[in-house]
């Protein structure tokens, strides 16, 4: 989470949407940088209007603007995929060794499986009620985010290239894939409500 004192602005850290090259990137422009432990880092917005948000306001008189990028559904959850198969190579347990993109997609849609992944979802992260992130842009857009940035800003931005995941198999069979969409409604009916 990157805050922006004098222009009012509040970076919402969504995990698996670049969040780490954005906050390398601007961290020397921020007034506040959140960046350990991951759960200050990835506070979404039920956290910022429950602790963050009215402190701000109370310190400022005014609001804050919450800003986040958010990645297509299916693309995100592939994100986590790659993450843990990378992280899963310094980990002497190796719990991803051999488990392919379909059957990690099946633990996520299981009841549980989100907590048992240690993943939840962008909806929940970006939206809480009627109190949503106020600005989302689409990761597949990231161009329009920056350009968003460096007018808010006054400055021009360039993302470094980090953590870049290892390529491999992430399609799943058509059952498997509307079973995932059928799981990720909530998140699908927020990406797709997002302007361009």
């Amino acid at each position: 989470m990157l805050i922006f004192w004098e222009k009012r602005l509040v970076f919402l850290a969504t995990p698996k949407t670049g969040s780490t090259a954005i906050e390398m990137a601007l961290e020397p422009l921020a007034s506040v940088s959140l960046q350990r432990p991951e759960a200050l880092k990835h506070t979404g917005i039920a956290g910022y209007h429950r602790h963050l948000g009215p402190w701000l306001t109370e310190q400022t008189g005014e609001a804050f603007t919450t800003v986040a990028l958010m990645r297509e559904p299916l693309d995100w959850l592939r994100s986590w995929y790659r993450f843990k198969l990378r992280d899963d190579s310094e980990d002497p347990a190796h719990p991803m060794r051999g488990v392919s993109f379909a059957d990690f997609a099946r633990r996520y849609v299981a009841p549980g499986g989100r907590a048992a992944l240690g993943i939840g979802s962008q909806a929940e992260f970006l939206a809480d009620g009627q109190k949503r992130t106020d600005r989302i842009f689409r990761y597949e857009r990231i161009d329009a985010f920056i350009d968003f940035l460096e007018t808010r800003l006054d400055c021009m931005i360039e993302l470094p290239r980090i953590n870049v995941p290892p390529s491999v198999d992430v399609r799943l069979t058509p059952e498997d894939e509307a079973s995932l969409r059928d799981a990720m409604a909530e998140d699908l009916a927020l990406y797709n409500s997002l302007r361009d």
